[in-house]
């Protein structure tokens, strides 16, 4: 359904405006499931997860592998953390990207000194709270969105210190309409993000992630050789492979020896873009809809 970045300083107000979007996104007419995902989830401690580069990494790696498990068609997962770093935020946007559904920001903008002075009120009061030298430093490496960057895209602002953040905040009402509008073929201003071959995901080993991709591509093949058998050589629309896959679309007869060197090409490319990224799909469902998005874009009618 969704991923929502929550950003921001340390000590900005960032659970305060996951509490609220979620809370506005509950008693919309939503059905799908809301959870936040934060640091709190796996008893990391603040300072102990920051006080050196091992450590942060370690948590947003636990973080983003949370993430890359939790998202799905029917969640919206609100990501609470600093997020801070913009290339952090691009894996993020990828893992939306992967599994095909909406993405936003959510940047709460306080002033450093306004930050600081909260950090010293919750320690104050015995509140979670950052040490100092932690403080600054996080503070010196945040990296501000920037809704030109399609990570941080789209952008919401809130200003907690200057107008506080409740779930009737403009920025929290228009993430609300965002995050839950119905989206048909005249939709503008909502953008379903679309998985490509690189930010396909996987389950299993590369072993049984090859063994599916060949078979998958087979059955396709051999679906597509059936059709055109019966259709006489004319033009291929619509022929449906199984339930919740795209159509296949061919604007012009295809024989056997150029379709074996496509899956060839197919297999082949998705092999490459393993290296650098995940591995071939590992699931027959994954590796259909991949090729047929394939051959629609090399041989339809588009």
């Amino acid at each position: 359904m969704a991923l929502v970045v929550i950003c921001g300083q340390p000590c900005s107000g960032k659970s305060n405006a996951a509490l609220s979007l979620a809370e506005g996104l509950k008693e919309s007419e939503l059905k799908e499931q809301v959870r936040i995902i934060d640091e709190a989830c796996f008893y990391l401690g603040r300072n102990h997860s920051y006080a050196n580069m091992p450590s942060e990494k370690n948590l947003r790696g636990v973080l983003r592998s949370e993430v890359d498990r939790s998202v799905s068609k029917d969640k919206i997962i609100i990501v609470d953390s600093l997020n801070n770093i913009k290339g952090y935020r691009y894996e993020l946007w990828c893992l939306a990207r992967a599994s095909g559904i909406r993405y936003c920001v959510v940047y709460c903008d306080v002033e450093e000194n306004v930050c600081r002075t909260w950090n010293l009120e919750r320690r104050e009061k015995g509140e979670a709270n950052y040490d100092d030298s932690i403080f600054e430093d996080l503070v010196r490496r945040f990296e501000k969105p920037d809704s030109k960057n399609r990570w941080d895209s789209p952008l919401f602002e809130l200003w907690p210190h200057r107008d506080g953040t409740e779930k009737s905040s403009p920025a929290i009402l228009d993430a609300v309409s965002y995050l839950t509008k119905k989206v048909d073929s005249k939709t503008r201003d909502v953008k379903i993000l679309q998985p490509t071959i690189a930010t396909q995901t996987t389950r299993f080993s590369d072993a049984n992630s090859l063994y599916e991709l060949d078979k998958a591509t087979q059955e396709v093949t051999t679906a597509i050789v059936e059709a055109q058998s019966n259709a006489l050589g004319g033009p291929l629309n619509g022929i449906s492979i199984g339930k919740d896959l795209p159509a296949i679309n061919i604007s012009r007869s295809v024989g056997l020896p150029e379709l074996r060197r496509m899956r060839r090409t197919f297999i082949k490319l998705t092999g490459q873009t393993s290296l650098s990224g995940p591995p071939p799909p590992s699931d027959a469902d994954s590796a259909k809809r991949m090729f047929i998005d394939y051959l629609n874009r090399e041989l339809g009618t588009s």
